[in-house]
């Protein structure tokens, strides 16, 4: 079965990379309860130390989408797009084929 991926890089604004990895984290929790979320962690870029990585998989990027639409998420959604600076800078949507864990 090919599942979907996401890996996002998301730089916080000044000072704001503590309360965003937390709200991240949060989201973490709140996604892998979420229907086909197969995995979901956040790293610290050590060449970057205003940056966070975000990785997903998902059984379908439908799976994903819907995650997007609960209330809860909406709101940690809401509450992290002050705390980042400008869009995500890389995006990668993923066929994750297999592999340990998945």
């Amino acid at each position: 079965m090919v599942r979907y991926g996401l890996h996002s890089k998301i730089k916080s604004k000044a000072g704001s990379f503590d309360k965003l990895t937390q709200i991240l984290l949060d989201a973490s929790t709140l996604a892998t309860a979420a229907k086909g979320c197969r995995l979901y962690f956040i790293s610290k870029d050590k060449d970057d130390p205003d940056a966070i990585w975000v990785t997903e998989v998902w059984d379908s990027k439908e799976d994903h989408d819907n995650s997007l639409k609960v209330e809860s998420i909406m709101a940690l959604i809401a509450q992290a797009m002050p705390l980042i600076d400008g869009t995500p800078e890389k995006v990668q949507e993923l066929e994750i084929m297999g592999g340990l864990g998945i």
